[in-house]
């Protein structure tokens, strides 16, 4: 077997599994496990995933997301859910603008639903679904493209995102905890962070997962957007420390603020 396609199937596993064995790897793949070690520093290279002792994750880490080609394979009920209720937010005629991500790339598909609309994005899937259709006034950012976010991001996104203005911005997050959405890149994070100075209202989108974590940079105050959303409840010592502070989460499967 080529290194290229055992790597594609461990990619695989990962999605899954969310973790892989050093030690079931080399067995399934009848190779040494320092092959299997060179496999994974190949792909955590490439930002695929994360190293771990006898093994590797594609779980979040406070430096660590793993590669958009995972992500866009993961969670497609919980992304859908969420996607229809950050839709309700739409109304024709609106300036939209969708961050990066595999969460707001389907989002920005089904924002054809509420065309005509004018869409900023730095999303790579997005400009390419959406670059033909009607009704989709697309304003495309440029910057140095991220393979691993399958987005543009740097100096250049943020200028343009300095001159415009949108009725309404949808932000996701990987890390949700005390109060604070978390990134844990620092180029993704001052994307958001225009895009949200940018925007009349701004939504926060999150996986229910990923709330009680944190990541390397803080993005914003959870009380800086005027919705949020995730997929489903989190703990009730969440919940309540939601209330407490004062924050509406809309849980997208029953669509109901709690």
């Amino acid at each position: 077997m080529r290194r290229e396609e055992r790597q594609q199937l461990i990619v695989n596993l990962l999605v899954e599994n969310k973790t892989v064995d050093l030690d079931d790897l080399a067995d399934r793949f009848t190779v040494s496990k320092m092959t299997i070690h060179r496999d994974l520093d190949d792909l955590e290279q490439a930002g695929v995933l994360r190293k771990v002792r006898g093994g590797a994750t594609i779980d979040a880490g406070t430096q660590f997301e793993s590669d958009f080609r995972i992500r866009e394979r993961q969670g497609s009920e919980a992304k859908l859910a969420m996607a229809e209720t950050a839709l309700e937010l739409v109304e024709p005629g609106m300036t939209v603008m969708v961050n990066d991500g595999s969460m707001a790339a389907v989002l920005g598909e089904m924002l054809l639903q509420k065309r005509p609309l004018t869409l900023i994005t730095n999303n790579a899937a997005i400009m390419e679904r959406l670059k033909g259709e009607t009704g989709i006034t697309l304003i495309a950012l440029g910057g140095i493209y991220s393979a691993k976010f399958n987005a543009y991001l740097g100096v250049v996104t943020e200028e343009a995102l300095s001159r415009l203005r949108a009725d309404i911005a949808f932000i996701s997050t990987p890390a949700v905890s005390g109060g604070r959405a978390y990134h844990m890149d620092d180029n993704v994070v001052r994307a958001k962070r225009a895009m949200i100075a940018s925007s009349t209202r701004t939504c926060l989108l999150v996986n229910h997962q990923r709330i009680g974590h944190t990541a390397l940079h803080v993005m914003a105050d959870l009380a800086d957007f005027d919705a949020i959303i995730t997929d489903s409840a989190p703990d009730a010592a969440v919940l309540e420390e939601f209330e407490q502070a004062g924050i509406t989460l809309t849980i997208a499967s029953t669509q109901d603020p709690t």
